[in-house]
């Protein structure tokens, strides 16, 4: 095997574990942030949970409910989702399947933050949310 072989195989391999890595970091980050988020719907604390959200989605629930973010989202009753099944990260979008909640994130500069909460798969539909962006 000539050395430029062995260079480019070396060179792709890295690329590969560092992709991994990457992968990993951004999944390991939106566990934090599903955690965090869980933890202020667990709490009832609104502004908390007000801040994990994306911000289309806080618009729309803003304009929805006619009210800003903090007086609203506590009538949306979400579900507490419980212990952390999985984190699927495709690109800058997450899904975290949680016992009995599904959540949708995405990366903004600032960190992950949710895009929808409280979702339910419908079968071949798509999931149905009570907290969604438009």
């Amino acid at each position: 095997m000539s050395r430029v072989c062995r260079s480019a195989g070396l060179l792709v391999l890295v690329g590969v574990m560092s992709g991994c890595g990457a992968v990993e970091e951004r999944r390991d980050a939106a566990h934090a942030a599903v955690a965090r988020f869980e933890r202020a719907v667990r709490a009832g604390d609104a502004a908390a949970m007000c801040g994990a959200l994306a911000p289309g989605t806080r618009e729309e629930l803003e304009h929805e409910a006619r009210s800003a973010c903090a007086a609203s989202v506590l009538d949306e009753d979400l579900p507490y989702g419980g212990a952390d099944r999985h984190v699927d990260i495709h690109g800058r979008q997450a899904r975290a399947v949680l016992e009995k909640d599904t959540v949708f994130l995405s990366q903004f500069p600032e960190g992950w933050k949710v895009v929808a909460a409280g979702c339910r798969p419908q079968g071949d539909q798509p999931y149905r949310c009570t907290v969604k962006g438009s």
